[in-house]
């Protein structure tokens, strides 16, 4: 029996409507029941993942050896992997190439995970490309003992597919997570591979040493790799015969003037001189001889655009400093930014100016490890809420978590709460609950500068107090707060500026720029 959605008609039933379903459809992969245990079956044997990969990407109606065509340029790392690619990426569409690149997570929109020249896929595109895919999945489950891809690798699949379709000259593919058995690594002949700075991250997967992390980075090494800081990964490279080299420091490169960056932040000057080798690489191997223009590499640079990650956005009286660090040390590199930049926004003030810290984290990440690098930033007020941009229910697919309870992200933040306040010196308040008005958990009683808060748009409105025209918009709802609480931001409201830092988790940047950019949303 053919799939319900194999042929409908866009117009017909309304682009947003359909897509909508589509995100849907999609966001059951993540508690897909045979998914999990899948998962489970594969956890002590990796290397399933990739059968298991190629088995879905075969019934998606695709083959391996189709991949060969996207002239692919694989990047890995544990910090800095995605500002490489959007560096790459940028850098040879500058030249004229017709660009994919495959990322995750997505900030606000799934669709950003996949994008054309730059530009996150289309609705329209995006929904004819999943149907395609997904139809093709479901139609064959039942010869496959119902099984259906978990969401990455839906996204993954789906990413493969659409750039083909839509016939890109090279498509930059970011690791999920590790290397070895991603299920990006599936392509067998990628053009040139990148391996970015190295750190502790996702042990229970990877392992818990430097060294058992490299191995795994370094399985995505097939014919070439740019690499730097990762003399453990060249062993890898050795053992698969690859040619590899190390990414000099970016002063070394020869320019007229100063090397401009489009993304702020000292660390992101090792990810561009890695996107800068990885481009010369690409571009080499495609022309084969003849002349790389070196404005077109800089200037590609300077144009590069990564949200979220070290970005300023000021709001009148309130600024906003969004970075997802989400481990110490890019958490470190976070704090070294704002450091930087907030004191130069300081100095024009002209008055007193509270600094807030709007955070959360999730997974296995040590929260305490990361909110210790950030005391020293002598924040005023800080604030925690979970990834949940409303809490009140929206038609917004985009950003439904299925795998973690709001019962379990609220416990998270408390305890977050609470290590901040020990980190501070302060006492804990025996027998704090949790308030509730309107059927919604609010924020914690506590004498204290730290707060709770159900969501990120409570959390913002109750930081912004009003003075964020773009969150004070009327439609919005405003959750009510109680008369003590609000008593609280009297110095938010008495300052002459705001600075929010917002970090810990991309989610948690990704729900924000939600609200306080509208554009993302269109």
């Amino acid at each position: 029996m053919g799939c319900k959605h194999e042929s409908f008609s866009l117009r017909s039933c309304g682009v947003m409507n359909v897509f909508q379903d589509a995100v849907c459809t999609l966001n059951t992969l993540q508690t897909n029941a045979s998914a999990l245990e899948q998962v489970k079956r594969e956890r002590g044997h990796p290397e399933l993942q990739l059968q298991a990969m190629r088995g879905f990407l075969q019934r998606a109606g695709l083959k391996v050896d189709e991949l060969d065509r996207l002239n692919i340029i694989h990047v890995t790392g544990t910090k800095g992997k995605g500002s490489t690619c959007a560096f790459t990426e940028q850098i040879l569409r500058n030249y004229g190439f017709r660009t994919g690149f495959y990322s995750s997570p997505h900030l606000v929109q799934v669709r950003e995970r996949i994008r054309i020249n730059g530009q996150p896929i289309g609705k329209e595109l995006f929904t004819k490309y999943f149907w395609q895919v997904y139809c093709r999945l479901e139609e064959t489950k039942d010869a496959h003992g119902g099984s259906m891809p978990a969401y990455f690798r839906f996204l993954t699949i789906l990413a493969f597919h659409i750039f083909l379709q839509e016939k890109v000259d090279l498509a930059v593919f970011e690791v999920g997570i590790g290397g070895a058995y991603d299920c990006t690594n599936i392509i067998r002949r990628s053009w040139v591979c990148g391996i970015s700075s190295l750190g502790i991250d996702h042990t229970s997967i990877l392992g818990d040493t430097i060294e058992k992390i490299a191995w795994q980075k370094g399985g995505i090494f097939k014919v070439i790799i740019w690499k730097k800081n990762t003399k453990l990964c060249m062993l890898r490279g050795f053992s698969v015969n690859c040619s590899l080299s190390v990414c000099p420091d970016l002063e070394e490169y020869q320019s007229e003037g100063s090397l401009r960056l489009g993304l702020a932040g000292h660390h992101q000057r090792s990810n561009a001189s890695l996107a800068l080798q990885l481009s010369h690489t690409w571009l080499q191997r495609h022309f084969l001889t003849g002349v790389i223009y070196i404005y077109d590499v800089f200037t590609g640079l300077a144009e590069t655009e990564w949200p979220g990650r070290n970005q300023t956005l000021k709001h009148g009286p309130v600024t906003y400093f969004l970075d997802g660090a989400h481990t110490t040390r890019s958490m470190q590199a976070c704090v070294r930014w704002f450091n930087e930049i907030a004191p130069q926004h300081e100095r024009n003030a002209g008055g007193p100016v509270m600094r807030v810290l709007l955070f959360n984290a999730t997974g296995e990440r040590d929260c305490a490890a990361m909110l210790k690098l950030l005391v020293p930033c002598l924040f005023d007020f800080a604030v925690f809420c979970p990834n949940i941009t409303e809490a009140i229910a929206t038609c917004n697919a985009d950003q439904q978590n299925f795998n973690v309870s709001v019962e379990n992200m609220l416990t998270r933040c408390l305890d977050n709460q609470q290590s901040w306040r020990v980190l501070n010196g302060q006492e804990e308040k025996p027998g704090a609950e949790l308030l509730i008005g309107g059927g919604l958990p609010l924020v914690p009683e506590r004498q204290s500068h730290t707060l709770v808060f159900p969501c990120i748009l409570s959390a913002l409105q109750w930081i912004s107090q009003g003075r964020d025209s773009v969150l004070s918009d009327p439609n919005r709802c405003v959750i009510p707060v109680k008369p003590s609480i609000n008593a609280k931001a009297d110095p938010l409201r008495e300052a002459v500026n705001i600075h929010v830092l917002i970090t810990g988790s991309l989610h948690l940047v990704g729900g924000a720029l939600k609200h306080l950019d509208p554009a993302l949303n269109s």
